[in-house]
């Protein structure tokens, strides 16, 4: 049976969580630029997303799937234009993306997920 490795625990969660060759991160959300620009929201979850990959042995090259949730759909040029500048050319993961009401209204953004660890 493959061990269960987690990251970035708190009495709450863990920011990602390995099993079977994957890696499972929970939502990112924009902690330092909380409340501040959609860009710089988005800039702070993609290094959030590759500091846990890197943590859990994986990189953005390695995704399978994102989810974004989006609290104001208006901002999806935004998002899309760093999301095209991160993403590794030829490694695009599915995606889905969604408005939503998150679970502050300082958030613009959270993005989940899921990569294939070496």
């Amino acid at each position: 049976m493959a061990d269960i490795k987690r990251f970035a625990v708190n009495p709450r969660m863990s920011g990602a969580v390995v099993h079977g060759g994957v890696a499972y991160l929970s939502g990112q959300v924009a902690i330092d630029h909380r409340g501040g620009a959609v860009v710089d929201q988005v800039a702070e979850v993609l290094r959030r997303i590759d500091d846990l990959l890197v943590e859990t042995g994986s990189d953005r090259s390695r995704l399978l799937t994102a989810t974004i949730l989006l609290a104001d759909l208006a901002t999806l040029p935004e998002l899309n234009a760093a999301w095209d500048r991160w993403i590794v050319p030829g490694c695009v993961p599915t995606r889905t993306t969604l408005q939503a009401i998150l679970a502050s209204p300082a958030y613009a953004l959270e993005i989940v997920v899921i990569a294939a660890v070496d």
